[in-house]
């Protein structure tokens, strides 16, 4: 009788229980994605800062890319690497991991994790556990690196696994069991990984698909890369898949791996350290990778992290903490619009968008980023046509803002990305002109690669790829990719095309049949070693120069002074005993430009930092190529323009529309509009632009005023 009461009670209570189920389901449905990272080497930059995603795929900085939480006040060392972030069994609770570590104290410096929790993503408690005071026999100890966390479902604990280093012996991957509270570690460290080549093992990174437990680690000193090793266990019985995963030959670190929402697709990132970018790439088995970079775009630079799904409440939670009307509008996401250059004044509460050429400013569709919480009117195309308009918007239910928004058409900069000190050329073979800039956007200007645009109208211009990579195509200089120029040669019927580029502070040169490559390098340093007399300064910034007169070429170069030889007839060589140094005054720094009109030479170069804003050019003229250079008394033809957020102005070129006398000045600025807030790394940061130059009747060079509006098309 009592088994057939209770059945009854179970079947009147059943539809309640799964309605209750379902709402909890809908409750705590993943929406979106938390990505947790830090940024840099520096100290400022080895701290927890926080992006969020709808998609897994496009992710946008939360705090304006600031620490979500002090380093200071979570860490034994002052900075924190590294982190990793698991939501727990109960579903609320979020536990998170990090390297207790400042790199500037030394890769072997640190003994400590940092173990954090939170219930809500905002508010985090936090202890130090260092391994070396904390267990026994750890005086060998040199680093605990890459800390992270996994409910064990056997032993009902969270299992916190890292990597250690003792003594001479190589990089480890460990285990123990973390306390109920999440403040310490209660079990003695276990070896959880045994290496069959005995090789160091770092950012260990396990998911658990199809029942199994998927280690992702990275291998170090002898092939470096990210393998996997498969168990049937968490804590035991890994046998390494003996192949790399990543999809590059790039150096990576940091592997991450998460599943993609209502999914069974699987994503494996990683830090492609050496580049400064990450490579996301997808897969269904956890066994083949596809590369995915072309769908993933973020507004910062991440080093190192982990992702995590998040509902959606728990992201308008995020976004009313650390999301802004700013970061909103700078989400704007139009194919139309120049999203490096919005400018946002959020005291008087306006916003610019500036629009690439042909843009039809009746129907301008801004496509903010849809994120959770976030609410923007007008959500349809706009006609700024006829001026300004309003969008209101409210994030995370906090009270709404409203912005006067206008928009324009601005052809600088040129082109889409952060580029400097262009050079161009028109190609009589193929009848359009090509810019070939450094590739700028790299720390310390660390880029390795060059790559050239090609235009018929210098305002349209088309990405033709990279045309040459130091790290691939030069045996002698694999770094620092600065500041090229070229120059055709028609050698009987054919077309040459001859690019001299900066690599390692040398000057090199390669050929091709084509201006937009691929190039081959000569297979060595042109000019590799200082001009006789001069003792400062780099081999940097080479021009290239022929002499309409003689039809012979010349190269120059130079930081702190200015050189030229004229070049033999190979165009790959020069006699070294004709260097003559021809620096015009105590104030050249770098980027000489030379060209030749009515029967003058013109010497155009660039004074003061590229990272100061005050950096400008300057001119003087001479009878001859090589001969002593005249310098007018007012010669500065290109400076900032404050009034227009214009600044760091230099490193030019100058192009003549062909069979006419119409003129063009090429150089590159901060990007506009924050580089002026950059500091150093606006020097780093910056944006190739055209403007016209002209003459006045006596040939002195008029100043050219740098816009924002750029040219209109040209027509030859």
């Amino acid at each position: 009788m009592k088994i057939v009461f209770w059945m009854y009670v179970l079947l009147a209570f059943a539809p309640l229980q799964i309605f209750a189920q379902k709402k909890v389901s809908d409750k705590q449905k993943l929406d979106a994605y938390l990505f947790v990272y830090f940024t840099g080497n520096d100290k400022n930059e080895e701290a927890i800062h926080f992006a969020i995603s709808k998609d897994g795929y496009t992710y946008k900085a939360l705090n304006n890319n600031q620490p979500v939480i002090s380093s200071a006040k979570i860490s034994s060392t002052g900075g924190v690497r590294d982190p990793h972030i698991l939501r727990g069994e109960d579903g609320k609770t979020i536990y998170m991991v990090a390297t207790d570590m400042e790199s500037a104290k030394g890769w072997d410096s640190n003994r400590a994790m940092v173990l954090l929790k939170s219930t809500d993503l905002v508010n985090w408690t936090s202890k130090v556990v260092n391994i070396q005071t904390r267990f026994k026999n750890q005086d060998s100890l040199k680093r605990v690196w890459a800390p992270q966390t996994i409910y064990d479902s056997e032993a009902k604990k969270y299992m916190v696994y890292w990597s250690m280093k003792h003594g001479n012996q190589p990089d480890i991957i460990y285990y123990a069991y973390a306390n109920k509270d999440f403040t310490d570690l209660e079990s003695e460290p276990k070896q959880l990984f045994f290496s069959p080549t005995n090789g160091s093992c770092i950012d260990g990174d396990i998911i658990y698909s199809n029942g199994k437990y998927n280690l992702f680690f990275k291998t170090e000193g002898n092939g470096n890369g990210i393998k996997k090793a498969v168990s049937s266990s968490l804590t035991r019985g890994y046998v390494l898949q003996d192949k790399y995963l990543q999809q590059t030959k790039d150096a990576v670190e940091g592997a991450g791996v998460f599943k993609l929402n209502n999914s069974n697709e699987y994503i494996l990132m990683y830090d492609v350290y050496m580049k400064g970018k990450y490579q996301f790439t997808k897969s269904t088995d956890l066994n083949s990778f596809k590369v995915i970079d072309e769908a993933v775009n973020m507004d910062f630079h991440p080093r190192h992290g982990t992702v995590l799904p998040i509902t959606a409440i728990e992201a308008k939670r995020l976004l009313a903490k650390w999301y802004s009307a700013k970061a909103v509008l700078e989400s704007a996401g139009s194919s139309s619009i120049k999203r490096n250059n919005i400018v946002i004044d959020e005291k008087d509460k306006t916003v610019y968008f500036p629009l690439k050429y042909g843009s039809n400013l009746k129907t301008v569709d801004l496509q903010f980023y849809n994120l959770p919480g976030i609410s923007i009117a007008p959500n349809k195309p706009i006609d700024f046509s006829k001026g300004s308009t309003k969008i209101t918007l409210s994030i995370g239910g906090k009270t709404a803002e409203t912005y006067k928004a206008s928009a324009e058409i601005n052809n600088n900069p040129v082109l889409s990305g952060y580029y400097a000190d262009p050079e161009i050329i028109y190609s009589n073979k193929t009848k359009k002109y090509y810019l070939y800039p450094t590739s700028d956007g790299f720390t310390g200007w660390s880029g390795k690669y060059f790559k050239t645009f090609s235009s018929t109208d210098l305002v349209n211009w088309k990405d033709e790829g990279t045309i040459l990579d130091l790290e691939k195509d030069v045996s002698w200089g694999k770094r620092n990719a600065w500041a090229p120029t070229i120059a055709e040669k028609k050698i009987g019927s054919e077309y040459k095309y001859f690019y001299y580029f900066t690599a390692a502070q040398k000057i090199g040169v390669a050929v091709s049949d084509n201006p937009n490559g691929p190039f081959k390098d000569s297979g060595k340093a042109l000019i590799a070693k200082k001009p006789k007399g001069i003792k400062g300064g780099q081999e940097i910034d080479p021009d290239l120069f022929t002499d309409p007169k003689t039809s012979q070429s010349y190269l120059y170069w130079g930081n702190g002074y200015m050189a030229v030889a004229p070049l033999n007839s190979d165009m790959v060589s020069i006699d070294t005993n004709s260097i003559k140094v021809i620096t015009p005054n105590k104030d050249f720094r770098e980027g000489t430009e030379v060209f030749y009109r009515n029967g003058k030479y013109y010497f155009l170069w660039s004074e003061d930092d590229t990272r100061s804003e005050n950096y400008r050019v300057r001119y003087g003229y001479s009878d001859t190529p090589n001969g002593e250079i005249t310098i007018p008394n007012d010669n500065l033809i290109l400076s900032k323009a404050p009034q227009f957020g214009i600044y760091g102005t230099g490193h030019n070129c100058v192009i003549q529309i062909p069979g006419k006398d119409e003129w063009y000045m090429i150089y590159h600025r901060f990007n506009l509009p924050k580089g002026i807030t950059m500091g150093d790394a606006a020097g780093y940061n910056r944006e190739v632009c055209i403007d016209k130059m002209e003459f006045n009747a006596d040939g002195t060079i008029k100043k050219v005023i740098p816009t924002i509006k750029g040219i209109n098309p040209i027509k030859n």
